[in-house]
């Protein structure tokens, strides 16, 4: 972790907080399971927060809440636009429709169809594109302007960072402290917000992002500490499919964020498997990628697990059954 960051953070502990609040009684307090097999297969205490048993299915529902319900009444009247894979999209849509705001996802042509159609179902307009030939981004805001919508990204967005870090306040509440805390990673904003809930509620913790092998830019951009990009990466892991860290996430990552691993497709697909056969809950396979560091053995280098208390947070469960059956 870099302790020489000088600059206030975008997003604090007492942001984190506030956040609980406002999502108390809105979001669901997601379980916190263990497992005596992960527990005599690792050698550690480990404490899954899940978060596949959130309001539509993953952690997202937090961020997007907590950011809708603080735009004034102009903002809410001229409606919100988001784009995402997934995720993003159905909490947005979900946190639109229980607060009475219209909202417009932009989503890839190529999403898993279990997120278009429940996006859909969440009263959301969706509006589909070609990843290979246009940029979300540059989509969403020229749709924005042309309609007077606010635009409420999957990641780089203070009030989102806040709500996702109230994920590891609830987990070391119920757990208690934690030596680790395995975060899953794509745009960085469950990691930012989590890494920095941690370094207020469980001062010790060491806090270990987690991304696929293919999409390893938060990785190489941890490590160089200057912002790397990966365009599309080709990774079951659809929710980590971003193209780099945020200009908030980012600085953030590198203030509380002591290491970056990643993991392989393969690797993610026994996990996943694992945990679904092993500990009887559906999980999404970028849900699954705290959890294969673990399982796999990648703290090994550099990380002693034995006899310590470690976190997972478990993103979510929104699993294309279908398409991942394939994989069997």
């Amino acid at each position: 972790m870099n302790t020489t960051a000088t600059s206030t953070p975008p997003v604090s502990a007492e942001d984190i907080a506030a956040a609980a609040e406002r999502l108390s009684g809105h979001a669901r307090r997601t379980p916190v399971m263990t497992s005596r097999t992960v527990d005599e297969r690792t050698g550690a205490r480990v404490f899954f927060k899940c978060e596949n048993f959130q309001r539509m299915g993953a952690f997202k529902f937090r961020g997007a809440y907590n950011a809708l319900s603080q735009l004034t009444a102009e903002q809410k009247r001229g409606g919100v636009l988001a784009y995402s894979s997934g995720n993003h999209a159905q909490a947005v849509a979900l946190a639109g429709t229980l607060l009475g705001v219209k909202t417009v996802i932009v989503m890839p042509q190529d999403a898993p169809q279990v997120k278009l159609e429940a996006t859909r179902g969440y009263g959301a307009e969706v509006i589909a594109y070609d990843p290979a030939t246009a940029k979300r981004e540059e989509l969403a805001a020229s749709i924005a302007r042309e309609r007077g919508m606010t635009v409420i990204p999957p990641y780089n967005h203070a009030q989102v960072i806040a709500g996702q870090g109230t994920a590891a306040k609830e987990l070391i509440e119920e757990a208690g402290p934690l030596d680790y805390l395995l975060v899953p990673c794509g745009g960085g904003g469950l990691l930012s917000g989590c890494a920095v809930a941690a370094s207020r509620w469980s001062p010790g913790c060491k806090v270990i992002g987690v991304e696929p092998e293919a999409g390893d830019d938060a990785t190489r951009s941890f490590r160089s500490k200057t912002l790397q990009t990966c365009h599309n990466p080709d990774t079951i892991a659809d929710g980590a499919r971003t193209p780099s860290l945020g200009s908030l996430t980012f600085p953030l990552v590198l203030q509380y964020v002591h290491d970056m691993l990643t993991v392989s497709d393969a690797e993610l697909v026994r996990s996943l498997f694992w945990i679904w056969e092993r500990m009887k809950i559906v999980i999404e396979p970028t849900g699954a990628l705290a959890a294969a560091a673990l399982l796999e053995g990648k703290l090994s280098g550099g990380h002693d697990c034995n006899g310590r208390r470690i976190g997972v947070v478990i993103s979510g469960g929104n699993a294309d059954i279908k398409a991942l059956a394939r994989l069997i």
